[in-house]
This record gives structure tokens, sequence and C-alpha cells, in this order.
């Protein structure tokens, strides 16, 4: 007889947990905070930042006097730079979770890559990166974290570390949706506050989890400020 789906879950290793979404949408406060969800529970994993290097591209721009990256080196060049990057950095987190045996938390993964391409008008790359991007495991678990681009726009003003238009940020929105790997996604609205957020990607996580208990008793999560202990294993979606 087989088993059910979640119960081969619940007896498999958790490898990597990617989150992707567009920028504003929250994805390093929550990678962090899984980190040290995981960490605690028993499972101890690793933070990647899987950038591409749009932002140090966008910084480079304005000190030679270019209004962007794109101005800089052009959507081509732009996009050849930051699948590269982001190529780097995944595979470089890949061998470091092989080596350790941690589980990786992707802050951003391929699908990220994709959705860029997309968003610019470069679709015609978009083969070129899955070919490279290929050769990548599909993580376990993937979150697309959505947020509405408006609000999104705001987070990223408010933060002034960087700047994004609502043009990108709208296409950037679509383009995860129209991924073929979109069915697969956990979408969750992080939207909300970022303790629910948190809430809902430990309650997914759940079954994961619930054999890492010490002595049969499930894994206790890490309450967010002010909340109750919850343990992982009584956690619902």
């Amino acid at each position: 007889m087989s088993r059910s789906p979640e119960a081969r879950r619940g007896r498999a290793r958790l490898r990597a947990v990617a989150l992707i979404g567009i920028d504003g949408s929250g994805k390093t406060t929550q990678a962090h905070r899984l980190a040290d969800v995981l960490t605690a529970a028993g499972r101890p994993a690793t933070y990647h930042r899987n950038a591409g290097g749009r932002r140090w591209l966008g910084r480079l721009a304005h000190r030679l006097g270019r209004p962007d990256a794109q101005r800089l080196v052009g959507r081509s060049g732009m996009l050849a730079v930051e699948s590269v990057l982001r190529w780097l950095a995944i595979a470089v987190a890949l061998l470091s979770c092989l080596a350790t045996g941690r589980v990786a938390v992707m802050d951003r993964y391929s699908a990220c890559q994709y959705a860029s391409i997309r968003a610019h008008g470069g679709q015609r790359w978009e083969r070129l990166a899955r070919a490279g991007y290929r050769i990548f495991p599909r993580p376990q678990v993937t979150f697309l974290l959505t947020v509405d681009p408006a609000e999104a726009y705001r987070r990223i003003e408010q933060r002034g570390t960087d700047h994004e238009s609502m043009r990108y940020l709208t296409a950037a929105h679509t383009a995860y949706r129209t991924l073929p790997e979109y069915p697969t996604f956990v979408v969750v609205d992080a939207g909300r506050p970022p303790e629910e957020v948190s809430r809902q990607i430990q309650a997914h996580l759940a079954g994961w989890l619930a054999a890492d208990g010490r002595d049969g008793r499930p894994a206790v999560a890490p309450a967010p400020p002010g909340a109750e202990s919850v343990p992982i294993g009584r956690l619902t979606a």
C-alpha cells in the first residue's frame, strides 16, 4: 500500500526551501526567520541570498552617471550578468549545504530569474537561462510571497536602499503567475503582517518537521514577539 503524500513528506529529509516573489514582498525577512525556526526545530539550516547583482549594477550605474543598470550595460547585458551571478550564487549555496548537511533556505531561486527575464521583455533569453539552471534540483517547497505592487513599491521606498519602478514591479508580479512552475508554488499572501506570514510558512512545513522532535515530542518553533510558542507538529495550514 502506498503512503499518502503527507506521510512521505513527514519521512523525507528536507534539503531546500525557496522563497520567491517580487522585490518588497518580504522574502529576505521570511527567509532569515525560517532558517532560525528550522534550526531551532532540529533541522540545522543556512540562509542563502541568491541575488543576481541588479542592485549592485544599479549603484554602479548611478556612480557612472547612468539612471539604471539597463542604461549602463543594455537589457541583454543586464539579463546576462544577472543570470550568471544568480547561477553562481545558487551553485555555491547548494554545494555548501551538500557538504554540511544543512537545509538550504533560499532567498530567491531560478524562478526569480525566469520572472525577471519575462518582466524585462527578454523572453528569448529565458530558454538559455532554463538550459543553464536545469542542473539545479527543484526545492522540496517553494513559497511564492505575493503582495500588491503598490505596497511593494511603498516598502522599497521606505527602506531607501534601492529603487524599483511600478512598471517593473507590476510586470514581475504578472510574470510569476505565467511561469509553468506556478502550480507547484505554495502561494502566501505577504501583504499581511510579517508574523502572520511566518506562521503560515511554518504551518505548511509542519509535515516535514513533525518527526524531528526529540523523544517523540513535536519540535517547537520560536514564536513571534508577543505570541505563544506553538509546537510545529500541531500547526495547521
